[in-house]
């Protein structure tokens, strides 16, 4: 069965296409009544998948990541940050990226296989990723324990359970009952990096993937695979003895299926995760800003994220409905509270506002007046896109003299985007003079 790869918002019908596209494919009748069901399970949650339309079509929601079906129908969602063309190549580029930066990730670098050279897709790049791991650490050498094992032998070797050997039977006097300790690998890390890489054996398509998986395989073979992969997770050392493992854990967790918001029912042997494509745009914002803050010579400042001190208001001495921006930027004395919205905007069409939300504004209204104290500025961050290119300015938005709103693009593929933000920041709420530095500096820092 032929992987199916789509992007949000894209429809899925059982109905015969002529061809599918990044917006409309076929999937198996199947696949599609076990989404349906997924979908259940999430709209149980309060969170929303997909919508279904008829019995025939479903659209999805703003999830992104790969799915498989109980039938083998494996789905590839991508971003949706482009609208013309079939860009299957930068999206996956693009949420390879979002999804390092999420999970706090490196990129290994390797001289074996280059996964990005030919496009793969998204599970193959994610199995690269966690084989790449494994070989090192088994280069580098598996963890072994002492673990006591009691059990009858013919021969003395430890302990002698005293207890038990006074209770032997008759015609039994030769059998010793022992207690002992052996040093293994046999421990809960082991085992789920051996029940990982037998997923990946049996799943991966890719030439490369599959020598590497059964060679590793091969050096693992007297290793039992975890049989209880949560409690072997729940397990997982962290001290410092352990650390070396702490690269590959996100990787086994991504193969083990570990990431998606509900656990997804079944014994097949699939990848399967899901990402809320929102939470990878404010995710990756908040690390590049941080990290151009921290850049900035001469001035002090930070990048705080889920703010939660303040409310909309106070009902008989207790406070209701809480307010969480996404972002609060300070540099110096001056803050800014930002708000990220996955929503492509079109700079042109001034008769629809944009395609801005005025739910939104009202919730940075909100957010200014408590966060702001009614002074200051607002932004509202939307990702760069053709019809909304980085560098464009739509003015500002007032709220009152001294309360404005500013809605910025951030272009996703650029170096230096965060920099320059915080620069027209600056430059917006004019005390970019004040700062004992030059746009120069600063732009090189």
């Amino acid at each position: 069965m032929l992987p199916v790869v789509v992007r949000e918002y894209a429809r899925l019908t059982t109905a015969p296409l002529a061809h599918n596209t990044l917006d409309a494919a076929h999937i198996s009748p199947s696949a599609f009544s076990w989404l349906v069901k997924l979908g259940q399970q999430f709209k149980a949650n309060g969170l929303q998948l997909l919508q279904l339309d008829d019995q025939q079509w479903l659209r999805l929601d703003n999830y992104v990541g790969v799915l498989e079906s109980p039938c083998g129908q494996v789905i590839e969602i991508l971003p949706k940050h482009r609208v013309e063309g079939e860009c299957k190549q930068s999206a996956r580029k693009l949420l390879r990226k979002l999804i390092l930066n999420a999970m706090q990730l490196k990129q290994r670098e390797t001289e074996h296989t280059d996964i990005e050279r030919f496009d793969a897709p998204l599970p193959e790049w994610l199995m690269a990723q966690f084989l790449t791991e494994l070989d090192v650490l088994v280069k580098r050498g598996m963890r072994f324990d002492y673990q006591r094992v009691e059990e009858p032998q013919r021969f003395l070797r430890g302990q002698l359970d005293v207890v038990k050997q006074l209770r032997q039977p008759a015609g039994r006097e030769h059998i010793f009952h022992i207690r002992h300790d052996i040093f293994t690998a046999d421990r809960p890390e082991n085992r789920l990096l051996k029940a990982a890489l037998l997923k990946v054996c049996k799943t991966t398509q890719d030439n490369d993937n599959w020598r590497l998986a059964h060679e590793l395989q091969s050096l693992l073979h007297e290793l039992p695979a975890s049989t209880d992969v949560q409690s072997d997770f729940n397990a997982w050392r962290t001290d410092r003895l352990m650390a070396h493992y702490q690269g590959i854990k996100p990787w086994c967790e991504f193969v083990l299926s570990q990431h998606v918001p509900l656990a997804v029912q079944g014994q097949w042997q699939g990848i399967s995760m899901l990402f809320p494509m929102e939470r990878l745009f404010e995710s990756y914002v908040a690390a590049e800003l941080d990290a151009a803050v921290q850049r900035m010579p001469g001035i002090k400042g930070e990048v705080n994220t889920q703010l939660a001190s303040k409310y909309l208001c106070t009902h008989q001495g207790k406070c209701f409905f809480q307010l969480k921006p996404d972002l609060q930027l300070k540099l110096g004395d001056v803050s800014w509270i930002l708000d990220t919205k996955w929503k492509l905007l079109d700079a042109a069409d001034r008769e629809n506002k944009y395609g801005l939300s005025q739910q939104d504004f009202y919730q940075l209204f909100a957010y200014g007046q408590n966060y702001l104290a009614g002074e200051g500025t607002l932004v509202l961050i939307y990702p760069a896109w053709q019809k909304y290119p980085a560098g464009t300015e739509l003015g500002e938005f007032r709220f009152s003299d001294k309360l404005t709103l500013l809605v910025m693009p951030f272009d996703l593929e650029a170096q230096g985007a965060a920099t320059d933000l915080i620069l027209k920041l600056q430059v917006a709420t004019s005390w970019l003079k004040c700062l004992p530095y030059t746009e120069a500096v600063f732009q090189g820092c």
